[in-house]
């Protein structure tokens, strides 16, 4: 192998940065299992109301899926935060739905969700404080670092909070025209279909600007080699301490 054909150590470093933002990402986002989790249980409504157009059970066999993955992954111990949103999304929908006797506002929470969302990323976006960066700093161990210390960061994340809002906002538009217009099967194949999709654009240009950004600061290990500076001073001064009063005793010891 020629020097040439040889991997730099900045090339190195850049997969290593790589590799560390396509984890945090999967373990932030919910990666495979957490996108299945949140497409099943309307998955599972509309194919039960397709079917017998019965509210009661399209939403029962909903809310019961997705409290089978919660209690899943209690018992395998794994994190619940990405199931337990699925929950609360789908009981809200099932009680939004129940009330008003609408079969399609099952699926009103989420889609009014979705557009707060989206208008989340961008107000965030232009206030200078994007809301990808709230959600991500504590992932990569930098916290907010990345406002005022890592400039490249904070514009890396500015991108990808104006992309989420923009994609979101653009399934917003597609949406809201279809539950006025559309019945409840049409919204819901559409609103399944678009789950998936939209999603993983958002995240794979949340993880080019990112691969492009520089490294975060890990701000818990910075705080770590802190504690560990200032123990090794107090020790140091304990020493010293300890060297000057065995002087002074014994010069004492030698004085007549």
């Amino acid at each position: 192998m020629t020097s040439l054909d040889k991997p730099t150590t900045e090339d190195t470093s850049a997969d290593d940065a790589r590799a560390v933002t396509e984890a945090a990402l999967f373990e932030a986002f919910g990666g495979v299992r957490g996108m299945v989790e949140t497409v099943l249980p309307g998955l599972l409504f509309v194919s039960i109301y397709t079917v017998n157009k019965d509210l009661h059970m399209s939403a029962i066999a909903a809310l019961a899926v997705a409290l089978v993955m919660v209690v899943v992954r209690l018992v395998r111990k794994d994190t619940v935060k990405h199931a337990f949103s699925g929950v609360f999304g789908v009981a809200f929908g099932v009680v939004f739905a129940m009330m008003t006797g609408n079969a399609k506002d099952f699926y009103l929470p989420g889609m009014l969700y979705t557009l707060g969302l989206a208008l989340a990323y961008i107000v965030t976006a232009m206030a200078g404080v994007p809301l990808i960066g709230l959600m991500l700093g504590p992932v990569f161990k930098e916290n907010l670092s990345w406002r005022t210390r890592n400039p490249g960061r904070k514009k890396a994340y500015t991108k990808a909070s104006w992309a989420w809002g923009l994609i979101l906002l653009a399934k917003s538009a597609i949406l809201f025209p279809l539950y006025w217009w559309a019945d409840t099967t049409q919204l819901g194949w559409v609103l399944v279909a678009l789950k998936i999709p939209p999603f993983l654009l958002a995240v794979y240009l949340t993880w080019v600007f990112l691969a492009k950004a520089p490294p975060p600061i890990d701000v818990f290990a910075e705080m770590e080699a802190e504690e560990r500076a200032e123990e090794e001073r107090k020790a140091a001064a304990a020493q010293t301490q300890d060297g000057e009063g065995a002087a002074t005793a014994g010069r004492h010891r030698r004085e007549p």
